[in-house]
């Protein structure tokens, strides 16, 4: 048994969605969250919000999965962010448990 954690902005909601399903993850939690990014270091004319703090509407999901269901929802994840034209792009972590009830 895995723990999956997908972290993304909010617009890609039904495509994670899509995605779970694909690799057969029928059961799931999800929960509207804030996002944040420090980008203080970076100089405000290369910064396109024009501020150093920036939150966004995110999502966070995850799921106790088996672990055969997991491979084929990274490559889902992987493909879905190669083809994004923007900055945005969907995490997944995954970690090992090692007792459940």
């Amino acid at each position: 048994m895995k723990l999956l954690i997908i972290t993304a902005i909010a617009d890609f909601d039904k495509d994670i969605k899509k995605m779970l399903k694909q690799a057969s993850v029928k059961t799931f939690t999800y929960k509207e969250v804030k996002g944040f990014n420090d980008t203080s270091e970076e100089s405000i004319d290369s910064n396109w919000f024009g501020s150093e703090i920036n939150e966004n509407e995110s999502i966070l999901y995850y799921a106790f999965v088996k672990k055969e269901n997991v491979d084929l929802l990274f490559e889902l994840v992987n493909d879905f962010n190669k083809k994004q034209e923007s900055l945005s792009t969907i995490y997944v972590a995954v970690l090992n448990i090692e007792k459940s009830n």
